[in-house]
């Protein structure tokens, strides 16, 4: 177990994070206190627009309630394995922060105004989108193209869901998801061999067009 947690201190230090701001909002008064959630990083579009860019990377950080942690926490140990052993540490961590960027980009241009929204998940589904992307360009290679399908099911499952479920972010979700997929192809797999340059290229160019794209949208 200290083996494999040596092998993705990134996951861990973002796992750890995301507790200790948890604590700290329950001593302040509770991680489902609307004002609580703001004074800590919550995506809140109003605050965004007066100059609060910050939220756009805090919120990934911010969870309503224990279960909201506990899930996300859980899913973000178990792909975040997967993807810092094959990306790298700094790789891993770029592509885990661009995806709560996106995410909360395109949850500000398609949630309510007023909304407030928070949580790892945007993060969660850019590293789902990072393997969707090894199982594309690496389809030669039969374990990471089968699970990267289970992850692509995993993420189909989880928009439906979305569909159902009243409240969640789903535009947050799938911003994260595409943000994840471009920054991985832009940057490539540290562990399985270098990405053809012309879709990096590509890569981010798309992503840095998208960026540009939603902050011109959301000013």
């Amino acid at each position: 177990m200290k083996n494999s947690i040596r092998q993705i201190p990134v996951t861990v230090t973002m796992i750890t994070i995301c507790v200790l701001v948890y604590l700290w909002m329950a001593i302040q008064g509770g991680s489902t206190n609307t004002a609580v959630l703001i004074q800590s990083g919550a995506k809140y579009t109003p605050l965004i627009l007066q100059g609060q860019w910050w939220r756009l990377i805090t919120a990934g950080f911010v969870h309503i309630g224990i279960q909201h942690l506990v899930i996300n926490m859980i899913t973000l140990y178990f792909i975040g394995m997967y993807v810092e052993v094959l990306f790298g540490h700094w790789k891993m961590l770029v592509i885990y922060l661009l995806s709560i960027i996106t995410g909360n980009l395109a949850s500000m241009l398609f949630q309510p105004l007023q909304g407030i929204s928070a949580g790892a998940s945007t993060g969660l589904f850019g590293l789902f989108g990072a393997f969707i992307m090894l199982g594309l360009v690496y389809r030669d290679n039969i374990m990471i193209r089968q699970m990267a399908r289970q992850f692509f099911i995993l993420v189909i499952f989880n928009i439906g869901a979305d569909l159902l479920m009243p409240g969640v972010d789903l535009a947050g979700h799938l911003g994260g998801l595409l943000g994840g997929f471009l920054a991985a192809g832009a940057l490539g797999s540290t562990k399985i061999g270098q990405i053809d340059l012309i879709k990096r290229f590509l890569s981010g160019t798309i992503l840095v067009v998208f960026i540009v794209i939603m902050l011109w949208r959301a000013m």
